[in-house]
């Protein structure tokens, strides 16, 4: 029996929760939350153990990291390696972990009916895994392979540099993630045995006592409280207590440091870091939010819209990063133009000119019941997310905040107290700052080099008097606080809707537009969601015409932002993008003030107007953005190489480069009016919104935009409509694509190895993904798990356009691409083994497992809507997809599968289309003109990606008969 029961009374949920929540603490002590919805698709558990890195011994860094890895493996119940995984993914489910300062979390989710096994393997980390002795070197290797990754990220190796510039006796100093170093080459030459040592680290650390458990299921909380219970009460219980590590992590002489550090990526960043008195003792009070809410602030009069009215910065945030119970930061992160980093002393000194002026205009009780407001309205009327995501965050709450506040966390200021917010904007001071300058203007002018990243940098003290110089001499700016939010919702009424369309109906159709609908009938949010693609010809012509719609798109969001960001603060985001046929405009959240913003987004792209200092800013912004592209992870690389491969009318990143170059604002200024000068609208909008409201949403827009006296657009010949189209590669060909890694320093290489099979279907895309569940274990267990060949390794389906595939990803620092593909050849060998075998036990059990994923309901609008949209933009609007392919899931047979992999997917299978994109690099190089050579008669070597497209049939586009099909549904 458990030892006390809390009544759900004491966990504050959300007005419209319907779940039930429980807190037990079973005898061993181990405290959970229990979570039941009746409604679920899928059940989910994660465990947190407060350990973590902080935890790791003197000289074996990554050793809790490395624990996380293990446990995943096999234990004496259940002592199949593997097996977990396996289990969790021919069930529909999905599993990771990850280990933070003082935490460890694992976590997995699954269908429902599998439930209760999974959670007795997954209990079994934690009562007795094995741990075996063979796993631990591959294992290892897993964890130097996801640090090898990390290894050029810029935002790891900031992390790193932060705490490598703190005190060295702080376990805040350490480097967390582990490598082959600090977990095989040193301990080794110790004469330390790493597995000793590994379960030496579990047997200390891991008691029930230090554990916090939410399990989300599908079941009534008694019969959860007693399978809880009886699975978990054997994890044993030493009494210990959460460590704690107490102490700052930076002393005096760890502040008032200017810190210049070279990236890897171009740019340039300014992070200005102060320690504060952690928040979390006041979270009702929330200081630290409200004075990121002042600080971070982008309307008129902020710091930011100063900085960007100067030319001087592209993107400001503004909050409390890296905190413990014990220390906090407070980070000021701001993204530079050239010209700002010239200017980067001016910029502190409004930075700090700012906080002045917060201290002396005082807190304000308006400014607090705003965000009151604001968070209050979020927090009740979130939306419903996947268990997985749900149950993690929670239980970040669960080590922290009392029972109460287990959903809540902090994400509900309730208590007006300036006091505290005073002394966080005291803390703000020149004299407890840390600045950190990133650029690549500092490469050769720095003389250290951080240990674990090799982050170069130079570090210099400044004064507080310097800051204060600084203060004066910056230019003189408006800076003052945010007027009142129009935006904020008040209006929180459900529309009576009189349809319950289950599909979203073809509610209004012109020659200018057409407007789908979809009531809400299923979520009962007062939200809403709007979509509107613009289909304009001339948007992706040429990389010319790509750029240029590029920036067209991004100003447009620039001048949009005085404004928008009083809607997106109040819980209503918009957003502006490229698409395939031009660009789309998105807008989601609360619907009270919808149509408000709706109408101010429609007027800026009517009254668009290029001015010049802000293009030469986005010029510049857009421009590092193309040659951050050679900074990709090869795997990215390779992917990017393939889509290139397969869709009609995309260029190359390096011609879109040389295009910008030579732009200049008289060409922007010519080409918008002839981008917008014919154009058609496709409408989606859904949610909270009644028909006559959505239709005059569309008719407002078709006013503005195409019935002026002068109209800025006319409607779109039928001849104009674009529509995506794909490569159709060679049957019984393979072909090869073979690149160097386009940064030097990067050693890993990667391969795709992608398998073209069918254009849409039902019957055949439930035949691709049956396999793809099939394969998809199997195949990392192999090339990941057994072979080691990288820590991003994975199988899955793939849809380019309607067109559908299987795709093989393999980052590896260990093989090159050519050795890679064989070995993903052999896998495909073993998989055809493993199908001809398959008992009908199993082929049933992964056919069920699949159509319990396929029937999993939309948890929000947001999921619902990006379905529908999705059939709407791509011209299939089979609504009814899902119940379609699970009808002929239950009428597919064994061997219509092995006939399908035969003909298609196997080495030798007849109609087999297949292309390898290899990505090689620096470690890899020499073998590239190897891997060429191999290239022989039946495989063709794509030398020139375009050239290579253009000489290629395309498929039909699946959007060429809609007219036709349109008529059909709605006849």
């Amino acid at each position: 029996m458990a030892m006390a029961t809390k009544t759900v009374d004491e966990i504050l949920k959300t007005r419209t929760d319907k779940r039930e929540y429980r807190r037990i603490v079973l005898k061993n002590a181990l405290e959970v939350l229990l979570i039941s919805d009746p409604e679920t698709d899928k059940c989910a558990a994660s465990m947190n153990v407060s350990i973590g890195s902080f935890s790791n011994p003197e000289g074996l860094e990554g050793l809790a990291h490395f624990l996380e890895h293990m446990l995943f493996y096999a234990s004496e119940k259940y002592p199949v390696e593997d097996s977990y995984s396996k289990y969790i993914t021919e069930h529909g489910g999905s599993t990771n972990a990850y280990t933070s300062n003082e935490d460890t979390n694992y976590h997995f989710d699954i269908n429902t009916d599998s439930f209760d096994e999974a959670l007795d393997r997954f209990a079994q980390f934690f009562i007795k895994p094995l741990m075996s002795a063979d796993a631990v070197m591959r294992e290892i290797k897993a964890v130097d392979s996801e640090n090898t990754n990390n290894l050029l990220t810029d935002s790891m190796r900031m992390f790193q540099l932060h705490k490598h510039l703190s005190r060295e006796d702080h376990p805040y100093h350490k480097f967390g993630t582990g490598n082959m170093d600090t977990l095989h080459v040193r301990p080794e030459a110790k004469g330390i045995d790493i597995r000793s040592e590994l379960v030496k680290f579990y047997d200390e650390h891991y008691s029930a006592s230090i554990m916090h458990l939410v399990v989300y299921g599908k079941d009534s909380l008694d019969k959860t409280q007693c399978l809880v219970e009886e699975l978990f009460e054997e994890i044993r219980n030493t009494n210990r207590g959460i460590p704690r590590f107490p102490g700052l992590p930076c002393t005096p002489d760890h502040l008032q440091v200017l810190v210049k550090v070279v990236p890897i990526e171009q740019g340039h960043g300014l992070t200005i870091s102060w320690p504060v008195t952690p928040s979390i003792h006041h979270y009702e009070e929330a200081p630290c939010k409200y004075v990121a809410h002042l600080i971070g602030h982008e309307g008129e009069g902020s710091l930011f819209h100063a900085l960007k009215i100067k030319g001087w910065a592209m993107g400001l945030g503004a909050g409390e990063g890296d905190w413990t119970t014990e220390y906090s930061f407070f980070n000021v992160l701001i993204s530079l133009t050239d010209d700002g980093h010239e200017h980067m002393q001016d910029i502190i000194g409004l930075l700090f000119r700012h906080i002045k002026l917060l201290q002396n205009s005082g807190v304000s009780q308006w400014i607090f019941d705003e965000l009151s407001a604001i968070c209050e309205a979020e927090f009740h009327y979130q939306a419903k997310i996947d268990p997985i995501s749900y149950v993690v965050g929670i239980l970040s709450n669960m080590t922290i905040f009392p029972t109460k506040h287990w959903l809540v966390g902090s994400s509900l200021p309730s208590k007006f107290n300036p006091a505290t917010v005073h002394t966080v904007l005291n803390e703000l001071s020149p004299s407890n700052v840390r600045i950190f300058s990133e650029s690549n203007k500092f490469e050769g002018q720095t003389d250290k080099v951080e240990p674990w990243y090799n982050t170069a940098y130079s570090l210099e003290k400044i004064t507080i008097s310097t800051i204060q110089e600084w203060m004066e001499s910056a230019p003189d700016v408006n800076l003052s606080l945010p007027t009142p939010n129009v935006f904020i919702p008040t209006d929180f009424s459900l529309k009576d809707v009189k349809d319950k369309d289950i599909f979203p109906i073809l509610l209004r159709k012109t020659s200018f537009s057409r407007l789908w609908y979809k009531p809400d009938t299923k979520f009962f949010k007062p939200k809403a969601i709007v979509e509107m693609d613009f289909n304009c010809p001339l948007a992706v012509s040429s990389p010319d015409a790509s750029v240029l719609s590029n920036i067209f798109v991004w100003l447009l969001v620039d001048y949009l932002n005085e404004y928008g960001y009083y809607a997106q603060t109040a819980g209503l985001s918009y957003g502006v993008n490229l698409s395939n046929s031009g660009f789309q405009l998105s807008l989601d959240g609360f619907n009270h003030k919808l149509m408000i913003l709706l109408e101010a987004v429609i007027q800026k792209i009517a009254k668009f107007e290029v001015k010049p200092d802000r293009f030469s800013v986005i010029k510049e912004t857009i421009t590092k953005a193309y040659k951050n592209f050679k900074f990709q992870q090869p795997y990215e690389q390779a992917t990017s190489y393939c889509s290139m491969v397969l869709q009609d009318r995309t260029w190359p990143w390096t011609e879109e480069l040389d295009a910008l170059s030579h732009l200049e604002v008289e060409d922007l200024a010519n080409f918008i009016p002839m981008l917008l000068s014919q154009t058609f609208v496709e409408c989606y909008i859904a949610g909270n919104v009644q028909k006559n409201e959505a239709e005059s949403m569309v008719k407002h827009t078709e006013d503005v935009l195409f019935n002026d006296p002068k109209p800025i657009c006319r409607p779109l010949f039928p001849s104009q409509f674009l529509t995506s189209r794909v490569t159709e590669l060679g049957t019984g060909l393979k072909y090869f694509y073979h690149q160097e890694g386009s940064n030097p320093s990067d050693e890993n290489s990667a391969l795709v190895h992608y398998i073209q099979i069918h254009q849409d279907d039902f019957a055949m895309n439930s035949k691709l993904q049956l396999f793809g569940l099939i394969a998809k274990q199997a195949t990392f267990n192999q090339l990941r798990t057994v072979e080691q060949l990288g820590y991003i390794t994975s199988l899955s389906p793939c849809n380019y356009s309607g067109v559908y595939g299987l795709m093989f990803i393999i980052q590896s620092s260990v093989k090159g691409p050519g050795h890679i593909d064989s070995r993903v050849e052999s896998v495909l060998k073993d998989l055809e083994s493993k199908l001809y075998k398959i008992s009908d036990e199993e082929f049933k059990s992964n056919v069920t497992a699949l159509i319990d994923m396929k029937l999993e309901k939309h948890k929000n609008l947001n999921e619902e809507s990006w379905f529908y949209w999705g059939e709407i933009q791509s011209g299939t609007f089979k609504f009814n997809r899902v119940d379609a392919e699970v009808a002929a899931l239950r009428e597919l047979k064994k061997e219509e599968l092995i006939e399908f992999f035969d003909e298609y997917i196997k080495v030798d299978a007849p109609k087999k289309r297949s292309m390898s994109i290899c990505v090689y690099g620096s470690k890899h190089m020499e073998e590239m003109a190897y891997d060429k050579e191999k290239v022989v008669s039946q495989f063709i070597e794509i030398e020139d990606i375009v050239g290579f497209r253009k000489s290629q049939p395309l498929y039909g586009s699946l959007k060429g008969a809609e007219t036709v099909r349109t008529s059909q549904l709605f006849a």
